[in-house]
């Protein structure tokens, strides 16, 4: 018998898409209450602000006490370009980074489900 419920990959995408169309209209991150995984440290910490657990690609876990010195280093090289000096992306992921975005997700999930069970 089939089911009537979407998938979760199915969620996942319409999640996704949600989440792309409030990062580019610059709304606040409302479809995120729970959980996200993003480089993008802005919509991070918009989701921050909404109570929702953030995870970068690196394994590092966005807090309201880490975020605001991404944003002031990411502003300063924003700055730093603007004058013409060469800054350095972001590194590459390592498998190192994998291992720990994985685990780092992992206990945001078992938070999250935690958090709502009781």
């Amino acid at each position: 018998m089939a089911s009537t419920e979407p998938s979760r990959s199915d969620l996942v995408r319409a999640a996704a898409a949600r989440l792309q169309s409030a990062a580019r209209d610059g709304q606040p991150c409302e479809p995120v209450r729970d959980l996200l995984g993003t480089a993008d440290i802005p919509l991070a910490s918009r989701c921050l602000a909404n109570g929702a657990r953030v995870v970068a690609p690196n394994g590092r876990v966005w807090t309201q006490s880490n975020i605001g010195n991404a944003l002031a280093g990411r502003e300063l090289a924003r700055h730093l370009r603007e004058l013409g000096v060469s800054t350095r992306g972001p590194a590459a992921l390592t498998k190192a980074d994998r291992s720990r975005f994985l685990s780092a997700l992992d206990t945001a999930v078992q938070q999250a489900l935690r958090a709502t069970a009781s």
